[in-house]
């Protein structure tokens, strides 16, 4: 490269979509914000679905605003797809990973396939919306009938995009069908639990072409092409993990939104039973590495309380749960009760009672129980992968939209015990902008990527205060539960 270049990272997380342009040089990184818009499931009679219609109408836009760029690359949340018939055109809206539709489903699943050999098979945790799981519950249904393919939701967007298919890798090991050991297909999994791997596009990895815009899509957004689409970390975590700002390798991550996924980046999976029982899960990340993590509910109990409330000041919120005793009330933020939208003020409120807890009652109160509870799960992730995976770390990274939640990230080194760095908050754009350039001409490896990040983002660094004790005696009363 012989100077900056410009790259549009699509960025869908589970509550808004934003258009970002990268503009990336030997020795520099800027990001801005072209175009960000609502991302707003729909209840519908058959159940909660992704407008994805929307989604790309927003990308669009997106694209129309961010003016000449060198290429394109999506990212979006996991697990989740569409179906097209034989002509390529969608079968109804994408199902919703909150969806009901899944309940029970797993201990079907598991007549065939026992839980302990399918993790040690894919490395994937148990969650009631892995991609495996709604395919069981689809099976039988009449769109699934007619599906001649399956595309997940970044390679949906990009398909529309170019009219070329692919499944990118780093997303597809979210599926519960991927050997991360081979990082291909499990045929064995897929042939027992009944799941035809014809449906699947083939695999793609991160910097891998996918494609030129169509001429249709220039047209609409007004750009000149050719305009290459490229494929990323497709899943936003693997982008937001590659654009942790670490150096060496004894760092933990919590990459903080909607969930907290919070773990480590090891070079091979954790396949242990004893894993399997901790909930830890192995994902496909850049350059051969393994995102060994745990989902955390996340800041998606505090948006769910927001909307409770009407929608009051965050900065508000926030000022008067700092305010408020610290971890007099805790619940479990991984907890499966906390999983469906609704009620989210009660449901915590009836957890601490549950507890034998004190009740909070303000909006104040429980701000402050929600992120004492999710400092107190970063801080049993944090520790468990270490053990597991038999890798201590020294520093934990928040990336993200809590990186700007300067108290969360504090609680969070006070229940950890080590420093934490916070930033940066649009980690999944930066991670996907940095492997178009790499794929278009910026050398370096996944280190010299994270060097620059830590010369050009800003970040912030949090040190531990008092004594972890107190958070050992908080866990004991959830453990009770």
């Amino acid at each position: 490269m012989t100077g900056p270049r410009s790259y549009a990272a699509v960025d869908l997380g589970a509550s808004s979509g934003r258009v970002m342009v990268g503009r990336v040089g030997p020795e520099s990184l800027e990001l801005a914000e072209a175009h960000r818009f609502a991302n707003r499931p729909v209840r519908l009679p058959e159940g909660l679905r992704w407008d994805v219609l929307a989604l790309y109408a927003g990308v669009l836009a997106g694209l129309r605003t961010a003016g000449p760029v060198d290429s394109v690359g999506i990212d979006s949340w996991a697990v989740d797809y569409g179906l097209l018939d034989a002509d390529g055109a969608l079968l109804g809206n994408p199902v919703h990973y909150r969806d009901a539709r899944t309940e029970g489903v797993a201990e079907t699943v598991w007549a065939t396939l026992p839980a302990a050999e399918l993790y040690a098979r894919t490395g994937l945790q148990y969650a009631p919306f892995n991609t495996l799981y709604q395919l069981a519950a689809a099976r039988s249904s009449a769109q699934f009938a007619r599906a001649e393919r399956l595309l997940l939701i970044p390679d949906l967007l990009s398909y529309w995009l170019t009219g070329e298919q692919g499944t990118e890798l780093t997303n597809a090991s979210t599926t519960q069908l991927i050997d991360p050991r081979t990082r291909q297909w499990s045929r064995e999994v897929a042939h027992r639990a009944g799941i035809d791997l014809g449906l699947f596009a083939p695999l793609r990895r991160p910097g891998d072409p996918a494609g030129l815009l169509r001429p249709e899509v220039l047209e609409e957004t007004g750009l000149t092409g050719p305009v290459p689409v490229t494929a990323v970390g497709s899943h936003d975590t693997a982008s937001a993990v590659a654009a942790v700002p670490a150096a060496g390798e004894r760092f933990a991550y919590i990459c903080t939104g909607t969930w907290s996924l919070a773990g480590l980046e090891l070079t091979a999976p954790v396949l242990t039973e004893e894993s399997r029982a901790a909930n830890f899960t192995n994902e496909l990340g850049l350059d051969g590495t393994v995102r060994y993590l745990r989902n955390i509910m996340g800041l998606w109990l505090l948006q769910e309380c927001v909307r409770a409330w009407g929608g009051p000041e965050l900065d508000g919120l926030l000022r008067d749960a700092a305010a408020a005793p610290a971890l007099r009330s805790v619940v479990d933020a991984g907890h499966p009760d906390f999983l469906a939208p609704g009620r989210m003020p009660e449901r915590i409120a009836e957890a601490c009672r549950a507890s034998g807890q004190p009740v909070p009652r303000t909006p104040g109160e429980i701000t402050r129980c929600i992120l004492d509870s999710l400092a107190l799960a970063h801080r049993r992730a944090v520790t468990d992968a270490q053990r597991l995976a038999d890798h201590p770390v020294d520093t934990v990274y928040v990336v993200g939209g809590g990186a700007r939640n300067t108290l969360l990230c504090q609680l969070t080194a006070d229940a950890c015990g080590l420093p934490v760095v916070a930033g940066p908050a649009e980690a999944a754009a930066l991670g996907n902008v940095l492997v178009q350039a790499r794929a278009h001409g910026l050398s370096g490896d996944l280190a010299a990527m994270r060097r620059l990040l830590t010369r050009t983002q800003p970040l912030t660094r949090y040190g531990p205060r008092g004594d972890t004790a107190r958070w050992a005696v908080a866990e004991a009363r959830l453990a009770t539960r």
